[in-house]
């Protein structure tokens, strides 16, 4: 059946901060069926060494668009009664930041929205792909629910999934479902406010995606490899892995198990064969891309070959 050319647009706030919540933006700003009446997002921060302070990847986006733009850190007070003045009867949410507190669930006639990176109930919270990487999940997914007064806890309106890949980092992977749940966001918004999908509540056993801190990017080299490999690749790009070398912090980019290479003490690098590995609680794993203080970052072969001795080299 082809659409109503007829029917109005459906109007919605769109709320999101960071450059995950872009692409969804993007697509749902590009929908004829939809009209985006304003963008909420948090409120201009300091960024880079020199602290300038910035707007929001969506708020900056918002403004190329030519879309009003509302910025707040915590939705209450006044500034319910400018949501209720957008004309939206629907919101989207896309990693705005912060909670929601009841009065603000009540602005809009059909609710707000949610677009989570995860296979809800598993990884509620601020950090979802970053956690299901680190656990070694082998697959990963997206959830549309209807925001309610808990984190992550409200019915399902839909969901996708996707397989992780070798070559994945947690970076890669919100890229990539953030486009790929763009669709998804766009048909949960319709079906919703015309009352065709009925949100079902979440069935399972929940786990938990707390915020990461630069700490969870350490890397512990009794570990098993794959377990190094898994935290690796959840804390890139942000908050980003490193460990210690001559008791300065040293960023590691993604690192690749080598079960064929045993015989490193834990922490201990090796260069073999063109390749630099480092020690495992199991076996090795090469590294791919190094940044030692104050430099660049670099390939890990072009920092071997500028020790004089790599066997004496050991990360703490």
């Amino acid at each position: 059946m082809s659409p109503d050319t007829n029917q109005q647009p459906l109007k919605i706030l769109y709320a999101g901060t960071p450059e995950t919540a872009v692409p969804p933006l993007e697509a749902l700003h590009q929908d004829p069926r939809i009209e985006i009446t304003a963008v909420l997002t948090r409120e201009d921060a300091p960024v880079g060494r020199k602290k300038v302070m910035a707007p929001s990847a969506v708020g900056r986006r918002a403004d190329e668009l030519g879309l009003p733009v509302i910025k707040a850190n915590r939705v209450r007070g006044e500034l319910l009664d400018t949501l209720r003045d957008t004309g939206a009867s629907i919101a989207a949410v896309v990693a705005y930041g912060a909670l929601l507190p009841r009065p603000a669930l009540e602005v809009f006639q059909d609710g707000w929205i949610n677009l989570h990176f995860s296979l809800l109930p598993q990884w509620r919270g601020a950090a979802p792909v970053q956690r299901a990487l680190m656990a070694g999940d082998s697959v990963v997914g997206a959830t549309t629910f209807v925001l309610d007064d808990g984190m992550d806890t409200g019915p399902v309106v839909g969901t996708l999934t996707d397989e992780v890949r070798p070559e994945d980092t947690s970076g890669s992977v919100l890229d990539r479902l953030a486009h790929e749940g763009s669709p998804l966001l766009a048909e949960s918004l319709l079906g919703v406010a015309s009352g065709r999908v009925h949100p079902t509540p979440q069935r399972g056993e929940s786990t938990a995606a707390p915020k990461l801190t630069a700490q969870d990017g350490r890397v512990d080299w009794s570990h098993p490899a794959v377990a190094v490999a898994h935290r690796v690749r959840g804390v890139t790009p942000e908050p980003g892995a490193w460990t210690e070398l001559d008791g300065q912090r040293f960023k590691l980019d993604r690192v690749i198990p080598a079960p064929e290479i045993t015989g490193i003490a834990p922490g201990h690098v090796e260069l073999r064969e063109k390749r630099v590995f480092v020690g495992t609680g199991s076996y090795a794993v090469e590294l791919t891309r190094v940044q030692p203080n104050g430099k660049k970052p670099m390939a890990a072969l072009d920092w071997a070959r500028g020790k004089q001795n790599t066997e004496q080299v050991a990360f703490g």
